[in-house]
């Protein structure tokens, strides 16, 4: 007996992704290759942009805080770990809207292991933000 979710998977299986644009080709030239590759990322960016609320605030906050740390900072490694670890908790909020939207791909419904992803990406983001806390907190208090 197939059940609805097994029709599902197998749709989304069988499918091919018709996203708008194919990956190029190996034998595509380099050159062509990191253009289409930079065009993809620039995409992806807009995305967040339009999409993500939680990204949307991080890069208000990285707007202020990345030139403040770059100000701050005494020498080059404090400057790269205040702005740095700001930049981390942007990757990682990206990789935990890809996540999130993978998941509501794949099932709409709920379901308690789409839930634990969703979860476990958004625990990466509160370590991210802990470690840029914990960083900007230690190198700041080193100068008082």
């Amino acid at each position: 007996m197939t059940t609805n979710k097994d029709t599902r998977t197998k749709a989304f299986f069988s499918t091919p992704f018709t996203s708008g644009h194919l990956m190029p080709k190996p034998d595509t030239n380099p050159l062509l290759h990191l253009i289409q590759a930079c065009s993809y990322s620039w995409k992806g960016l807009n995305a967040a942009v339009r999409y993500e609320h939680a990204f949307r605030q991080e890069l208000l906050l990285a707007a202020i805080l990345i030139p403040l740390g770059l100000y701050l900072g005494s020498g080059m490694i404090e400057k790269i770990l205040l702005a740095g670890t700001w930049i981390l908790v942007m990757i990682v909020e990206l990789c935990n809207s890809s996540i999130e939207a993978v998941v509501d791909l794949v099932s709409p419904d709920y379901a308690p292991l789409a839930g634990r992803a969703k979860d476990l990406g958004s625990a990466a983001v509160f370590l991210a933000l802990g470690l840029s806390g914990f960083t900007w907190i230690m190198i700041l208090a080193s100068h008082i």
